[in-house]
Order: C-alpha cells, then sequence, then structure tokens
C-alpha cells in the first residue's frame, strides 16, 4: 500500500512572496496555488480595446481602469485573482496580507474574457467569489469568439444580468455609469481566427 499524496499548504504570505518572483501568474485559494495559462491574441485583443475604450470613458472622473496585473483579493472567501480588466471607483485598498500592494479589495467593476478552458470557472466559481465583494457592483463576461457581453448588476441582495449581442449593441456599465460599444469592444478582433 502507498503513501498518501501531501500537497504543500501555502499561507497567503507565502503566494504573495512566490508571486513576486514568479514568471507567470498564479490563483491562490485555500492554501493552494494555480497557474494560469496565457491568452490568444484575440483575447489580447479584446482585453486591450475594453481596456483603452473604458480608460477614454472614465479619464475625466473618478473612476480608474486597471489591466490584469493588479491581482484582486476577495476577503471573504480568500481567494486571489487576476481580473482580466477592472474598474475602481473609490482610492485602491490594498490586501493588509500584501507587503508588495499589488492586491486590492476594492473594485468597483470587474471583467473576465472568456476562453473555453476558463469559461465554466469564470462563470460558476470565480463569479461566486466576486459576488462575495462588497464594493462590486457589476462584473462583466466579454465572449471571445463572437461580440457578446453579458453584465451582472448588483441590485440590493440580488444580480440582474443583460445580454448584449452583435457589433451595433452596446451595454451600460455601472459604477463609472458608461455606455460600452460592442464595436469598440471588438475593434479588430477576427472571429474566424479566434477559434
Amino acid at each position: 500500500m502507498g503513501l498518501p499524496l501531501v500537497r504543500k499548504r501555502f499561507t497567503p504570505a507565502e503566494y504573495y512572496r512566490l508571486e513576486h518572483d514568479a514568471a507567470y501568474k498564479s490563483d491562490y485559494y485555500e492554501g493552494e496555488i494555480y497557474d494560469m495559462s496565457g491568452g490568444t491574441s484575440g483575447h489580447s485583443l479584446i482585453i486591450t480595446n475594453l481596456s483603452a475604450t473604458l480608460w477614454n470613458a472614465v479619464r475625466k472622473g473618478p473612476c480608474r481602469v486597471q489591466d490584469s496585473n493588479l491581482r484582486v483579493a476577495i476577503l471573504r472567501t480568500g481567494l486571489r485573482t487576476y481580473p482580466d480588466v477592472s474598474i475602481y471607483c473609490k482610492p485602491v485598498e490594498f490586501d493588509p496580507e500584501d507587503p508588495d500592494l499589488t492586491t486590492a479589495v476594492n473594485p468597483t467593476v470587474l471583467f473576465e474574457v472568456l476562453s473555453p478552458t476558463t469559461e465554466r470557472y469564470d462563470r460558476g466559481t470565480k463569479a461566486d467569489h466576486y459576488r462575495q465583494i462588497d464594493s462590486l457592483v457589476a462584473y462583466a463576461l466579454v465572449w471571445q469568439h463572437q461580440p457578446k457581453i453579458e453584465i451582472f448588476i448588483r441590485s440590493d441582495a440580488t444580480w440582474q444580468s443583460t445580454i448584449a449581442t452583435g457589433l451595433t449593441a452596446s451595454v451600460v456599465v455601472p459604477g463609472p455609469g458608461v455606455t460600452l460599444s460592442l464595436s469598440d469592444v471588438y475593434e479588430g478582433v477576427s472571429f474566424a481566427e479566434a477559434r
């Protein structure tokens, strides 16, 4: 009979130390570290377009757009993760366990660009964690292979979903209160190449 496999469990402090020197990004949850895979050129272009469009819409107001280099900690659940794009409409507050101040705890809106390998996680487990963030007013799922955005908006204790489909569609992003045009988000994206 073989010995059971023992997995190393990491504290948040150990995770932050490892992540500081890592060549790639990893998520952290319940003592375990999960490698994140890279994205396609279409995925990258959508994130770039989304960031640029949002930045242009909010740049004269109090809100700020952050890319996927700013990690988010969900303090109620312990998940540390990298959303594709985030908006902060109040000064950024940082995870007290992160000495490098690279992990925020108070996003207003979060965006995830879906891929076949992450869609189930982004729509399910990760979305459940996001709903535990007190400051979050909305999170959006952005399709990679067709012009489609589903945005979930907090309404008291529930979340309401709205879907915008097609390049002529748009969606209102609460928090900063901006209208996001799908033609801007998907500019230059070849859906045939994205498959």
